[in-house]
């Protein structure tokens, strides 16, 4: 009911605006008959009635895009709100079953995996908003030294295997030879390693959240040219709509598809890789042929260039 009410707001606005604009236009146009003879009246009714015309038209533009942020903010509160309850039901349920009742050795061992489990959703969640605070902040990387960005990538996916559960076909990487072109510094970038291991694990969890129907990835690492790095993350997933490529980037925006109404998350992880690329110099985007194709996201980096 919320977003139907906010969708009536928006055309509401917009119908106002429109209604506005033309009725600007109608006046315009009749001061123009009337003093067509006197030509300076005439020039300063144009000036002010096309400033009243673009104040209007950035008025109901701004009002849309806050409605907008307004329904997208709302959203981020509620996922955050599920992500943080959720795990705090199930270890409080897990607490009162020990307390209440005696239990096996082994399933109070299979409870406390279950706690951890649950605690490291909280600590995960935690952890986006905050990177996503510290995201929004536009200044570039705390410190910048060398990062070996091939083996960090591979620490990555090491983690997401052993996070996700999967096996070495479900998540498979290689490095492209074009990494060995003379003059580069093969897969090294100047940085911090932690916000760069902070976006490829965003982009590994992301592939894999949205892979519903079985888990198959695939990352590449490239080198574009002498100065750049690529990372491509490729999977089999959900795709994503044409016009929905770019938009993934925002803060808090999550794809509109009725089949990923369950899909967990907050809205942040794609927003902290954009954040994180954009201090180190790069810049991140998405392909996908539509819903059901599955996606290609890549990550660019400039190349620390090796002096001679």
């Amino acid at each position: 009911m919320r977003i139907i009410s906010r969708r009536k707001a928006i055309y509401f606005v917009i119908t106002l605006g429109v209604c506005l604009i033309a009725a600007a236009v109608a006046l315009n146009v009749s001061w123009v008959i009337l003093y067509w003879r006197e030509g300076l009246k005439l020039f300063f009714g144009a000036i002010l009635f096309l400033v009243i015309i673009a104040g209007l038209a950035l008025n109901t533009i701004f009002l849309v895009r806050e409605i907008r942020r307004n329904e997208q903010h709302d959203s981020f509160i509620n996922a955050v709100t599920h992500e943080l309850k959720t795990p705090i039901a199930s270890i409080r349920l897990y607490l009162q079953t020990l307390q209440r009742r005696e239990v096996g050795e082994a399933q109070r061992r299979q409870f406390y995996e279950l706690m951890l489990l649950d605690t490291e959703r909280l600590l995960h969640t935690v952890e986006q908003v905050l990177k996503a605070g510290a995201a929004a902040q536009k200044k570039g990387p705390r410190q910048r030294l060398p990062v070996e960005f091939d083996s960090l990538v591979r620490e990555c996916i090491e983690l997401a295997r052993v996070r996700h559960h999967l096996q070495a076909a479900d998540l498979e990487y290689r490095e492209l030879p074009s990494l060995s072109l003379p003059g580069g510094g093969g897969a090294c970038v100047l940085g911090d390693a932690e916000e760069l291991r902070s976006a490829v694990s965003n982009l590994l969890d992301n592939a894999v959240k949205y892979s519903p129907d079985g888990v198959h990835i695939s990352v590449e690492l490239d080198a574009n040219d002498e100065k750049q790095l690529a990372l491509r993350v490729r999977d089999q997933g959900v795709g994503i709509p044409e016009h929905e490529l770019k938009r993934i980037f925002r803060r808090f925006y999550r794809v509109t598809q009725r089949s990923l109404s369950q899909v967990k998350g907050t809205g942040l992880g794609l927003f902290i890789v954009r954040s994180i690329a954009r201090k180190h110099g790069g810049r991140v985007f998405a392909q996908s042929e539509g819903a059901g194709k599955g996606t290609t996201v890549t990550l660019e980096l400039p190349r620390k260039v090796r002096v001679a």
